[in-house]
């Protein structure tokens, strides 16, 4: 007996178990009620359709500043740039200034100096000639106090310009600022959008053909619709075919599994933004990803963000229960297939709004999607943690091995 098999042997009490005490609702909604639900939710969906178009044109109004505040950046460093090169011109100015002065002040020392006198004094041809020369001392004394004069300016020059530089990167070190905390207000705003979640449009909808999808069943108008649901798709009579509608008897679920080899869990049930289900992953980022029990293909289709979603339903103890594989990178059985937990159902990936490979499980007791039964906010009050079907690590990043 391999390993997989003796593993699989050892879920069989746990399994029998949670069969026994599976937290399915016993009461759900009748088609009066649900028919109900479906305008008032329709009427919702509608206004919040209204709140998103708004939305959007903030958005875009948020972009349009955020590419202002880009051009602004740009411009501040090109300022910055220009004020360096003035700066540096200056330094080098000062240097020039410096040097010469010093010439200066030693040309006037040894003017001035005993060699210099006895030079006027015996060297002037008359008293005009030494005049002429004391005249040149005092013009050098004069330009030497002009140089410094200049040097004195040049150096407050370059001090105020060093404090309008620090000014101008303090600047720009706000516009970044600012220009973060617009980009984090536009990334909280798509972090809200739940994952696998139906545009506006398709849960209206979704909302509109389940409802057609019951009354098509026959079911009375206070029957339980899941109870209907599920004694006319186990008889044959699914009104329709394709998707919800198809007409495979669903097999019983003979245990659950863990629907990876190994892995770790990256994001827990309940989690950041009402997370719906689990994250899972792998190193192997191309992991294949099998059924959590035995059941039948509901569903699998591209999300609104373009990840790849495979829904299976299962039968459990005269109810259905509903799993749901997002980002897959790939898929390999096709709606109304049979499946079990050693069918290899896709491969996890990194399709639609997501930040890394991982595996997006999701477990609920109804459907959004036509013969499922319930509207999207319904289905998003019947999810259920995975933790209460499959063994899975409480601690995140904790591996575990074996289905």
């Amino acid at each position: 007996m391999n390993k997989k098999k003796i593993l699989a042997s050892l879920m069989i009490p746990v399994c029998l178990v949670s069969l026994i005490a599976l937290p399915i609702e016993t009461k759900a909604k009748t088609i009066k009620e649900f028919e109900a639900e479906v305008e008032k939710y329709t009427k919702e969906l509608q206004e919040k359709k209204d709140k998103v178009a708004k939305n959007d044109a903030e958005v875009a109004e948020i972009k349009k500043k955020i590419s202002s505040l880009e051009a602004q950046i740009k411009t501040t460093q090109e300022e910055i740039e220009k004020l360096q090169r003035e700066i540096d011109e200056s330094n080098r100015e000062i240097e020039r200034k410096s040097e010469e002065s010093k010439k200066i002040i030693e040309y006037y020392q040894i003017s001035n100096g005993e060699n210099a006198y006895l030079e006027y004094a015996f060297g002037a041809s008359d008293v005009t000639d030494m005049i002429y020369r004391m005249s040149v001392v005092e013009q050098l004394t004069e330009y030497n106090d002009k140089v410094m004069k200049e040097l004195d300016e040049l150096i407050k020059r370059n001090a105020k310009q060093q404090k309008e530089l620090r000014e101008k990167k303090e600047s720009q070190k706000k516009l970044q600022q600012s220009l973060e905390k617009e980009k984090e207000r536009i990334n909280a705003d798509t972090a809200n959008l739940k994952e696998a979640m139906p545009g506006i449009e398709q849960q209206i909808k979704s909302a509109k053909e389940n409802l057609n999808y019951l009354k098509s069943l026959g079911c009375g108008a206070n029957e339980d619709k899941d109870a209907c649901i599920y004694r006319k798709t186990q008889s044959g009579n699914s009104g329709g075919s394709g998707g919800g509608g198809t007409s495979v008897v669903v097999p019983s679920a003979d245990g659950f599994f863990r629907p990876m080899e190994s892995g770790y869990v990256t994001q827990n049930w309940g989690g950041y933004g009402g997370h719906l289900g689990m994250d899972l992953s792998n190193t192997n980022k191309t992991m294949p990803i099998y059924p959590i029990a035995s059941g039948v293909v509901f569903k699998k289709y591209y999300d609104n963000a373009g990840a790849l979603v495979l829904k299976i339903r299962h039968n459990v103890g005269g109810r259905y229960l509903y799993s749901t594989y997002a980002h897959l990178s790939s898929w390999y059985v096709n709606e109304g297939q049979v499946v079990t937990p050693n069918t290899m159902i896709g491969r996890m990936g990194n399709t639609g709004y997501s930040f890394g490979a991982h595996l997006h499980l999701e477990i609920t007791t109804c459907d959004w999607n036509r013969g499922g039964g319930c509207t999207w906010s319904e289905y998003q009050r019947r999810t259920i943690n995975p933790r209460t079907y499959i063994g899975l690590p409480s601690s995140l990043r904790t591996w575990w091995y074996g289905k």
